[in-house]
């Protein structure tokens, strides 16, 4: 019985070439017998991706329906072949495997076949901690770091080859760096690229490999970085500096810095946000009859004023005396919470004097 490929993958007889494949790539996600589809299903799917994916098999389906296999297809649907798939008769149909595949491949468990250039491999990106006192996350602060990391070898410049070595084109991927390979999947052998081992993608080889470098490019050096920690950064953050990781291998780019910012604790000022908050005492006659106090913030001493009456837990507020915002226009603020003392041991005189206030 002729089958209707078209119907199989979903589409009009009209779909493109790449209407083909994106009804393929759905339909074999959805059938794909490692996802728990259909098996049957799935090898009908891919029969008809076979065909009509081939611009010439295409063209013979289209005027002899799929019997047309039975003596001119040639590279069919094939159980001998692993997986029951045989992508041999893909060779000439203008039909890319890899790009087939290239975002693909997740499903599968081959990833497509495409290996970066190690030319084109970033370098690492580096993280670590930097302790600050609180008043230096408060105004900001330069610091000096010291650390290992790769760097560019500055013997070769990163090329990885001996200054003055003679460079030739490798002979093996004829300096593309990638050698067409093929790999046994579920589907079958498909055809990919790969990065070319005799070169490690480069392209070129050079007759002596750097004698600093051993041909990495790349270095292991203590390296001193002068950053700058900004105002009001708070405990926990994060700094990403650019390209300050280690070099990548061959004159690729550099991975980048984080650092991540741990934050003392102080002694007196309690960080809330931007806002900083604080506690004096005072005294019970203090809280009475009203005050002026010393009260110190990050920005130094100033007074304030304790108003008669002043219940304890009462909170004041101190405008633009708390901590630089980091990314916004002003300053956050200082609350100070005053507690009132209650005495202990009054002698009898002062037990008296309070009687008489009739408090």
């Amino acid at each position: 019985m002729s089958k209707d490929y078209y119907d199989i993958l979903g589409v009009n007889k009209s779909a493109s070439a790449d209407e083909l494949k994106t009804a393929f790539r759905k339909k074999a996600h959805v059938h794909h017998p490692d996802k728990g589809g259909d098996a049957e299903k799935f090898k009908e799917i891919n029969e008809a991706y076979q065909v009509l994916g081939n611009e010439q098999k295409r063209k013979q389906y289209d005027q002899y329906g799929s019997s047309f296999q039975n003596g001119q297809a040639g590279g069919g649907f094939n159980p001998g072949n692993m997986g029951g798939f045989d992508f041999s008769g893909f060779g000439g149909g203008g039909v890319d495997m890899d790009d087939l595949f290239g975002g693909f491949g997740d499903i599968f468990g081959f990833g497509g076949g495409r290996q970066a250039s190690k030319k084109n491999q970033r370098g690492r990106d580096l993280e670590m901690t930097v302790s600050v006192e609180f008043l230096e996350a408060a105004f900001g602060i330069d610091k000096e770091l010291s650390f290992t990391k790769n760097i560019t070898c500055n013997h070769c410049h990163g090329n990885g080859g001996e200054p003055g070595a003679k460079v030739d084109t490798c002979s093996t991927c004829g300096g593309s760096g990638q050698v067409i390979g093929v790999q046994r999947t579920i589907l079958g052998n498909i055809q990919t690229k790969m990065q070319c081992s005799a070169c490690d993608g480069e392209g070129k080889i050079y007759s002596a490999k750097c004698s600093k470098c051993h041909g990495s490019g790349v270095v292991r050096e203590d390296v001193k970085l002068k950053v700058k920690i900004p105002a009001g950064i708070n405990d926990g953050e994060s700094i990403r500096l650019s390209k300050q990781g280690e070099a990548g291998q061959k004159g690729a780019i550099s991975g980048d810095l984080y650092l991540r910012i741990k934050v003392s604790k102080h002694n007196k000022f309690v960080r809330d946000n931007y806002d900083v908050r604080t506690e004096e005492v005072i005294t019970v006659k203090q809280a009475i009859l009203g005050d002026k106090i010393e009260v110190k913030t990050i920005h130094g001493s100033l007074n304030l004023k304790i108003p008669e009456g002043t219940q304890s837990g009462t909170t004041f507020k101190l405008k633009e005396k708390g901590i630089t915002k980091l990314q916004d226009r002003g300053i956050g603020d200082h609350y100070v919470k005053v507690i009132v003392l209650i005495p202990k041991n009054l002698s009898k005189k002062e037990r008296e004097s309070l009687e008489k206030l009739d408090i």
